[in-house]
């Protein structure tokens, strides 16, 4: 058996990391073609892209299960040649129906691999006895950019739809394969119960998993709509503030590994979510679009290391066996992004955006709470 703690084994598991971000990046710009080409309106649109969703979570409940008898090589492998495989079928999707078909594939596979290669880097991270997990997460946040950046390239080139998809098919299989050799090959494949309901600290690992995601999420679908409301930007400049919010958060993570072993899991967890919650504060206060942007960047700065801390902690407790656990928090988190930012939308309404927002921070004062109880053993 390959040993966890060799290069190879973490550059697999980095590998992994950039192919599901990839992946799941490159289907954002193609998304207005497939608007077009099967002509339908905001609200069947809606409906589609929740097929991705619902193919995610459905995967993420069954992964825990495989991986808890076959361990998570196979089905990261599985995930990575699944995101590639379907991607270009998203281009090619002709109705509706088979569109909604296809993101429930690509949704399966994007899930599949999510769960998978977070259980591989806690038995990577667990056997090199130092932190690795904000690393790791680090190259998802850069898979994004350049899944977004090489698909937009490409489209900006006037290539057809289907032959940009089908280069990042390629590329996402070039990088699976020198993956595949690497893995290890029963990371955390065990004999125990193949489902257990979430209980104990798992269940409030994922509870802050959700709320960590669902800051994410708001800062996406919501942020801009934020500080253009306010007067601050104008539509034009709406996106800059999640530009800085994803570089913070990338930046963060890249550097989380060296803060974590200096400071420990407790004050990251603190910290991290005190900086994000004054990074809320700041933004809701902002008198001009300059302190704003300061804001979206403290919020980033705190948020990017909260989800990995949250992750080794699932390794590390003892109700539950790890697969099943890391996938509970990854569903829950999953769970967080696609419902908080409609449920967001409905409070808005009520009491307006600003507030939503300040019951962010609200929430987000939960992970500080919680810090000492998540971090006890």
């Amino acid at each position: 058996m390959i040993s966890a703690d060799r290069p190879a084994t973490r550059l697999a598991t980095r590998l992994s990391f950039l192919v599901a971000g990839f992946g799941m990046a490159c289907w954002a710009p193609l998304v207005p073609f497939a608007k077009e080409r099967l002509s339908v309106d905001d609200a069947v649109l809606g409906l589609l892209l929740l097929s991705l969703g619902i193919g995610s979570v459905v995967a993420m409940l069954a992964t825990g299960i495989l991986i808890a008898r076959h361990g998570s090589k196979p089905i990261i492998i599985a995930g990575g040649i699944g995101l590639a495989l379907v991607l270009p079928l998203l281009v090619i999707a002709g109705t509706p129906v088979t569109l909604a078909i296809a993101l429930l594939a690509f949704g399966a596979a994007l899930g599949s691999i999510d769960v998978a290669m977070n259980i591989h880097a806690v038995e990577v991270e667990r056997a090199a006895r130092k932190p690795l997990m904000s690393g790791f997460h680090a190259l998802f946040s850069i898979g994004g950019f350049a899944g977004s950046a090489v698909m937009t390239a490409l489209l900006s080139f006037h290539l057809a739809p289907l032959a940009c998809a089908l280069i990042c098919s390629v590329l996402m299989l070039i990088t699976m394969a020198l993956a595949w050799p690497r893995l290890l090959r029963s990371a955390q494949a065990q004999d125990g119960p193949l489902f257990v309901l979430p209980h104990g600290i798992v269940l409030l690992l994922a509870l802050l998993a959700a709320v960590t995601f669902l800051i994410e999420g708001a800062m996406l679908d919501w942020g801009a709509l934020l500080v253009i409301g306010t007067g601050l930007v104008s539509e034009a400049q709406g996106g800059i503030g999640y530009i800085v919010f994803s570089i913070a958060m990338t930046a963060g993570r890249l550097g989380g590994d060296a803060v974590v072993a200096r400071v420990g899991d407790r004050a990251t967890l603190v910290g991290g979510s005190l900086l994000a919650v004054a990074g809320l504060a700041v933004l809701l206060l902002a008198p001009s679009a300059a302190t704003a942007i300061a804001g979206f960047l403290l919020i980033g700065l705190g948020a990017s290391n909260l989800v990995p801390v949250l992750f080794r902690r699932a390794a590390m407790q003892t109700a539950m066996p790890t697969g099943l656990a890391v996938a509970s928090i990854t569903t829950a988190g999953y769970a967080g992004v696609l419902v908080g930012p409609a449920g967001i939308g409905f409070i808005a309404h009520a009491v307006g955006l600003p507030t939503a927002f300040w019951m962010l921070a609200a929430l987000m004062c939960l992970v500080t709470l919680s810090a000492r109880a998540v971090t006890a053993k």
